[in-house]
């Protein structure tokens, strides 16, 4: 079961697809397809497949033992058929980070087959990502007040362009109180003079590796 550490040693790349709905299910099939022969290879850790609830986003949080193996699996050309396919899909946005912040109530996060997250994805010019960072500590405490939110994973892109949150839910059925409540007004307006924001929400529906 990969688990979420802030302490461990792992790069951990998230590669996130646009998808038209009707072709999301087809896309998550050719990436488990493809996943036994990407297993193989050296440095790899784990994979994890969200599909977004809306239909519209297909997510792979992934971790690998460094940059040097995570390059050598891109640059493999005995796997270009799985990517052949996979270019049949529009170009995934896909950036490689390690864990800034991370706030739980379960202890080391785990991500398991069924789990419910929300993941926002923050995209900003690279001298805005240290400040963003540091009023993402900020208000993450205030977020974690919520008490369906089991934990908070915030990281950043070593290209300095993205943060992304991981957020781990007990349930969605009050989510929009996130959105809602007076008292979580600051982790709605934090990020807005600094980047852009996009967020859906997430089933894990595949995993490998630990």
């Amino acid at each position: 079961m990969p688990r979420i550490n802030k302490n461990n040693s792992v790069i951990t790349p998230i590669v996130i697809f646009s998808v038209e709905p009707e072709r999301q299910q087809n896309l998550i099939d050719i990436i488990i397809d493809f996943l036994p022969d990407v297993e193989k290879q050296a440095g790899f850790v784990s994979a994890s497949l969200h599909k977004s609830m809306d239909g519209e986003k297909v997510v792979n949080y992934a971790q690998w033992q460094s940059i040097k193996d995570y390059e050598g699996f891109l640059e493999n050309p005995n796997l270009q058929s799985g990517r052949t396919k996979l270019s049949e899909f529009n170009r995934p946005d896909s950036h490689i980070y390690e864990i800034a912040i991370s706030e739980s109530k379960v202890g080391i996060p785990s991500i398991s087959k069924g789990g419910l997250t929300h993941i926002a994805e923050f995209r900003m010019q690279p001298e805005n990502q240290a400040r963003l960072v540091e009023l993402e500590q900020e208000n993450v405490t205030i977020a974690m007040e919520h008490p369906d939110l089991l934990s908070a994973t915030f990281h950043r892109s070593l290209d300095g362009t993205r943060t992304i949150n991981y957020g781990q839910w007990r349930s969605l059925d009050n989510f929009d109180l996130l959105l809602k409540e007076p008292k979580y007004e600051s982790v709605r307006e934090y990020w807005k003079e600094l980047a852009e924001n996009e967020f859906h929400l997430y089933q894990v529906v595949h995993t490998v590796g630990n």
